[in-house]
């Protein structure tokens, strides 16, 4: 696997991301088979480390972390591995459907922070696209019906996480190697997961065997290609692009269950997976260019 130096347009990026939203979708498999049987920091502490391990051979084995951003690698790895724990923590209370709906939370929280934080302004498409896209994973999610419980607070607290984590990835690729980076925030990720699982419930790790399959699943899919692919994908597209098209992942994740453990598929649904596709499409639209290039015209008539 190698990075090509010619950069990626943004629609190429875009279709990065998509293929990484199915991967993404299609590991929620294995975790739903999994979860139940294991510690989750063990499980996600092991897969982060496959993923690390299958990259090291496109980096001929020698990391190359400059000082300057280490801090961002370390700080990706901490979030992968604080989000995921508060998902978790959050889904011992609330329902699975209110999970993925305030998981997908960070659609909107990610063009919201790189607004206040970074002072990064967005067009009105991002805003309507979001928007409809949250619609969409609450139709998708919880059928349309949400009753919030306590544990809602913590998954709400991982969709802030969560949409850290996509900023920090788009800043970071910019200024260092996708596949370095990867390596090294899986690495830091798998660290922080083992440690806590190892002190939490030490027991759990003699049920990794057991798991083996799902693990090496989702090592060498939804972390080795899918993390490594958002990071390239995220080089040269917008984070909010990023947020919106991620999205997706609860749309493949359905979609997936439906086929291959026989999840029910209601028309409400249909209905959120048809307005987060929406959503997508019509943040691509160049509406505010061809607003502007009619003004223009306008002016020149008048």
């Amino acid at each position: 696997m190698s990075i090509s130096k010619k950069p990626l347009t943004r629609f190429q990026s875009d279709l990065i991301l998509l293929f990484t939203a199915a991967v993404w979708g299609s590991g929620f498999i294995a975790q739903r088979i999994a979860a139940p049987s294991t510690n989750v920091f063990l499980f996600n502490g092991c897969r982060f480390l496959i993923g690390a391990l299958l990259l090291l051979p496109f980096i001929k084995f020698r990391l190359e972390i400059p000082k300057k951003q280490l801090r961002n690698v370390i700080i990706a790895g901490f979030l992968l591995f604080s989000a995921g724990a508060f998902q978790q923590a959050g889904m011992q209370t609330t329902s699975a459907g209110n999970a993925g709906f305030i998981t997908g939370l960070y659609v909107v929280i990610v063009p919201i922070f790189l607004y206040i934080f970074w002072k990064q302004k967005q067009q009105w498409v991002i805003w309507i696209s979001a928007i409809m896209a949250v619609v969409g994973m609450l139709l998708l999610s919880t059928g349309g019906v949400i009753k919030f419980v306590p544990g809602d607070l913590l998954e709400f607290l991982g969709a802030i996480l969560w949409a850290m984590h996509v900023i920090v990835v788009g800043i970071s690729v910019r200024q260092l190697n996708p596949l370095h980076f990867a390596v090294g925030q899986f690495l830091a990720s798998a660290l922080f997961n083992l440690i806590f699982g190892l002190l939490v419930d030490p027991q759990s790790f003699l049920n990794i065997p057991d798991l083996w399959l799902a693990i090496v699943y989702n090592g060498v899919f939804s972390v080795a290609i899918g993390f490594t692919l958002q990071g390239v994908g995220q080089k040269n597209a917008p984070s909010t692009d990023a947020a919106l098209i991620l999205s997706m992942e609860a749309v493949f994740a359905a979609l997936f269950g439906f086929i291959f453990l026989h999840e029910r598929f209601t028309p409400i649904q249909f209905l959120g997976c048809f307005f987060v596709m929406t959503a997508i499409l019509f943040s691509q639209l160049p509406i505010d260019k061809m607003f502007r290039l009619k003004s223009k015209k306008s002016g020149t008539q008048l």
